[in-house]
């Protein structure tokens, strides 16, 4: 009788699987989180203007939209392993050359194309997906919550390393350091199994392509693909601008790192807090809700004093908000369609949320530069998430027929 590898055993199971997919996204995510914080002193050292910044991440966000549908196809037919490693190289080179830029071309090139393919190849939805395979359907709400969060810890994580990075070596060192642990993701990807099965689901002979005509065909996926546009106009303006809005308003730079970090920080919370309540209640009202939360929390910041004390409140409350939206949306996907192609289809309902990301970034500059201010910007913002707010009422997020008999015990 042949024993089992102890070591083998370790390392495919689904804790091994969990932890290796949260280090991955909580890299991935937190490094590219805080770019935001190198606009002021990139901008200054090469006599840029905040559009000319803001245009390349913008790009990235495009880039990582654009280039997530293709990822999640490859990890959908072949595995996440080789995705998730070959990502990791492209992601450090990007980050590396992003320190070399003398002119906004290569800028652009650097931080925008090639960052924004190394994002979409590592992308922390990835490994939520590799997760919520490796956990049975009455857990995957949670798990994808939980992959969420480890994003979110990044984001707590890198904020202060990265301002310290800044203030100790110069920006351009601190680039170099963070395109060395970018590499890290590479040796973590072969934890993850290379596998297509979903434990708690039987296989199915759906296509690619059956998947995706079905899904065109579903109208709460279209309505759903919409309203994921304004979570990435919001975060990702915010993102970019935010530390340069707080040192606009004449804080330290650092209260802009600490308001990421915090944001970051309640964000754990959030997502947490998201992936219990779509275990158990309506993924969409949930949106519905967050996104209308969104709006009230920006006004409040907006008409409250600017003071230290408002900037903290308004990160802690945007916190947990910030990409509570996330585990609901996959959810939505997951439990309309099943996980089979998950990757695939979330990857295009995230493809929307990128397209919101650079028009946001880049509109964040455009109008900054026309206007030296970021209120007109606010505003739109509030109004966007409020129209996402009822573009999430109508959806239809029961299980297809079809999978009404595909699904397994959940220890199977």
């Amino acid at each position: 009788m042949t024993r089992a590898n102890p070591a083998s055993a370790w390392w495919r199971s689904p804790t091994a699987v969990i932890a290796a997919g949260c280090l991955i996204g909580m890299i991935g995510f937190g490094i590219r989180s805080i770019f935001g914080l190198f606009l002021t002193p990139m901008t200054l050292a090469h006599d840029w203007s905040r559009e000319t910044f803001a245009l390349a991440l913008a790009i990235q966000n495009l880039l990582w939209g654009v280039g997530l549908p293709f990822a999640g196809a490859l990890a959908d037919r072949y595995g996440p392993r080789y995705v998730l490693a070959g990502g990791a190289a492209v992601y450090s080179v990007g980050v590396w050359g992003m320190a070399q830029a003398q002119d906004t071309l290569f800028l652009h090139l650097t931080a925008g194309l090639i960052v924004g393919m190394g994002v979409a190849l590592t992308a922390f939805s990835l490994a939520m997906v590799t997760i919520a395979k490796a956990v049975g359907p009455d857990r995957r709400s949670l798990a994808l919550g939980l992959g969420t969060a480890a994003g979110s810890f990044g984001q707590v994580l890198f904020s202060p390393l990265g301002q310290g990075f800044i203030s100790s070596f110069g920006w351009n060192q601190a680039l170099l350091v963070l395109a060395a642990i970018s590499l890290l993701i590479a040796p973590l990807a072969f934890l993850v199994p290379n596998t297509t099965a979903a434990k708690g689901e039987a296989a199915t002979d759906q296509t690619i392509r059956e998947a995706l005509v079905e899904a065109r065909r579903h109208r709460g996926y279209l309505l759903l693909t919409t309203g994921f546009f304004a979570c990435g106009f919001h975060i990702a303006f915010i993102t970019v601008h935010f530390p340069a809005f707080v040192q606009d308003l004449g804080f330290a730079a650092v209260v802009g790192a600490i308001s990421i970090a915090l944001i970051g920080m309640f964000n754990i919370l959030g997502s947490f807090g998201s992936g219990i309540y779509g275990q158990k209640w309506s993924k969409k009202n949930g949106l519905a809700t967050l996104y209308t939360l969104r709006s009230v929390v920006t006004l409040g910041m907006l008409l409250a004093p600017k003071t230290g004390l408002t900037i903290y409140l308004f990160a802690a409350a945007l916190g947990v908000l910030w990409l509570a939206t996330v585990p609901l949306t996959s959810g939505i996907v997951e439990q309309v369609f099943g996980v089979r192609y998950l990757a695939t289809l979330f990857g295009i309902v995230f493809l929307s949320h990128q397209v919101g990301s650079f028009i946001g970034v880049w509109l964040g500059g455009f109008i900054y530069d026309r206007t030296g201010a970021y209120d007109l910007m606010w505003w739109i913002a509030i109004a966007v998430n409020l129209a996402a707010a009822a573009v999430h009422v109508p959806i239809d997020e029961r299980p297809l027929p079809r999978r009404l008999g595909q699904r397994q015990p959940s220890g199977g």
